[in-house]
């Protein structure tokens, strides 16, 4: 049994091991053939976020590996209303096998983590995306057939998603470069751990302030919102602050002719990217969407069963 929190704790063979399995059940599902390697496994779903790709992927996967989930929102546990993480996590502990978490804080997915005794699985915080990132790994060895060898173009604000990809891509030894706004940076600490994981893989790690350097022959371009949950009152700000970090057609000529676009979605369509972009042949939004569901089945039989 382990949790999944974060990539840090990863080895560079442990994500590409998921990546593996995510493309082989992809495959295998694509032939209508689905293994129960969960079967009755009961997936609990904890979000005070809200959610389409995450959740309906998460349902849908443990229903195809032979289990079942069950939906608890902000609203539907005593946590509302005052019991304690530790509790919380004994009591479900007794009666899940697994658990999916999607807040704000990380603190809370760590502290529900140390008083569980099953896997829990962070399925988004204000600090990390370790699922969506996974299948952004598998979208991108689909595309290029490899995970070595290649630069990927951050462009927009340093949150979650740009935290986890940095961490992820220096891990695997991939080149990255990362654009933001000043002030909009990756955390400090997060920098730290990932530079130090550069040195080990050889990974070429730019930060900058101009999409232009970053985007350069690049392989891969990437961006996200620009207003996350929780951010709305700086919406107005955010947009002002983010206006030349706009992908668009004109940004993703400098980077290789075969280059791909990706977004975690929901996109925003005329802000962090324009239609043409999301919209035209470069992108694999898509792909990158479909294929939360086959990277989600892939934690959830790592954590409860490890390397099959």
């Amino acid at each position: 049994m382990r949790h999944f929190l974060h990539l840090n704790d990863l080895s560079k063979e442990d994500i590409l091991y998921l990546v593996e399995l995510a493309s082989r059940l992809k495959k295998e599902a694509k032939r209508g053939f689905y293994f129960p390697y969960l079967k009755n496994k009961a997936l609990g779903l904890i979000f005070t976020k809200a959610s389409t790709r995450t959740r309906v992927s998460f349902e849908v996967g443990i229903h195809q590996l032979g289990g079942y989930s069950l939906y608890l929102g902000k609203n539907d546990l005593q946590l509302g209303r005052g019991e304690t993480i530790e509790d919380t996590a004994k009591v479900l502990s007794r009666y899940l096998d697994l658990i999916v978490i999607r807040t704000y804080e990380q603190k809370e997915v760590e502290e529900f983590a140390k008083y569980s005794s099953i896997p829990v699985i962070n399925g988004l915080t204000d600090d990390y995306h370790p699922t969506q990132i996974i299948a952004d790994f598998q979208t991108i060895f689909e595309e290029k057939g490899r995970l070595s060898s290649l630069k990927i173009a951050y462009v927009g604000d340093g949150n979650n998603v740009a935290a986890t990809l940095l961490v992820g891509a220096a891990k695997l030894g991939l080149d990255i470069a990362v654009a933001t706004p000043p002030g909009y940076e990756i955390k400090k600490e997060v920098v730290d751990f990932a530079l130090d994981e550069a040195k080990k893989s050889k990974s070429n790690v730019i930060f900058t302030y101009s999409p232009k350097e970053a985007v350069k022959d690049a392989d891969v371009v990437y961006t996200d919102t620009w207003v996350s949950m929780g951010q709305e009152e700086e919406k107005e700000k955010r947009i002002r602050d983010f206006e030349r970090y706009q992908v668009d057609t004109s940004l993703m000529r400098l980077a290789k002719d075969d280059a791909i676009f990706l977004h975690c979605l929901p996109a925003y369509r005329g802000f962090e990217v324009t239609s043409e972009v999301i919209d035209g042949p470069q992108s694999r939004v898509f792909d990158e969407a479909e294929n939360r569901l086959h990277a989600h089945k892939a934690i959830m039989i790592f954590v409860c069963l490890g390397k099959i």
